[in-house]
C-alpha cells in the first residue's frame, strides 16, 4: 500500500440526484460513511477523523452551502464517528437568507446531501480494486449539498416543531374521538 499526503484541499461533488426530506432548522445525517467508496473510488476508513474532531471540536467545523466559503448556512452542533460512519446534527441560522432558502428546500426534498470538505493527511492505494484508502483526514467543513460525491451522505432527518404538534394533535383527536376497542 502507497501512502500519500496532500496539502491541498479536497471538495467531493456527486454528478447523480439526490432523494427527498422533511423540515425545521435542526438536521442530522451522515457526512461520510465508512468502508463505502464514493464515486471517485475514495474510502475513508474509520477512524480517520478521529485527531482532527478531537482538535477541532465540532464548533470549529464549519457549515457551508456547496463548499462555498463565502456562504456560511448555519452551525454544526453534533459530529462523531460511530460504527456506520460520521454522524453530524446542525441548525441552519434562519437569520441568513441562503440558510432560509436551504431550510425551504430541504422541506420540499429537493436537497438533503453532505459533502465533506478536508485535507489528506495519510492515504494508501488498494491497486486490486482502484481505490484510494483515506486513512487520516484534517476535516475543515461539512456542506449541504445537491450532489454528494458519496450518494448515501444524506440527511436523515430534519426536525421542528410540527412532529409535536402533529403528536398533541392525535393525542387531542383520541381524546375527543376514541378509537373503538376490537
Amino acid at each position: 500500500m502507497k501512502l500519500e499526503f496532500s496539502a491541498a484541499p479536497e471538495i467531493k461533488l456527486n454528478p447523480h440526484a439526490p432523494a427527498g426530506i422533511t423540515e425545521e432548522g435542526v438536521f442530522e445525517g451522515y457526512a461520510s460513511l465508512f468502508d463505502e467508496p464514493d464515486l471517485s473510488q475514495d474510502v475513508v476508513r474509520r477512524g480517520a477523523f478521529s485527531e482532527s474532531l478531537a482538535r477541532r471540536g465540532a464548533g470549529n467545523i464549519r457549515m457551508l452551502w456547496q463548499h462555498d466559503p463565502a456562504q456560511p448556512i448555519g452551525t454544526w452542533t453534533t459530529i462523531r464517528e460511530d460504527a456506520r460512519g460520521l454522524f453530524v446534527r446542525g441548525r441552519l441560522n434562519l437569520a441568513v437568507a441562503r440558510a432560509r432558502e436551504v431550510h425551504a428546500l430541504m422541506r420540499d426534498g429537493a436537497i438533503d446531501g453532505l459533502s465533506i470538505g478536508y485535507r489528506v493527511r495519510r492515504a494508501g492505494k488498494d491497486r486490486r480494486r482502484g481505490q484510494r484508502i483515506l486513512e487520516k483526514l484534517d476535516l475543515w467543513e461539512i456542506s449541504v449539498v445537491t450532489f454528494p460525491m458519496l450518494p448515501a451522505a444524506r440527511v436523515s432527518q430534519i426536525k421542528d416543531g410540527s412532529d409535536r404538534l402533529a403528536a398533541a394533535i392525535r393525542r387531542a383527536a383520541d381524546r375527543l374521538f376514541p378509537r373503538p376497542a376490537f
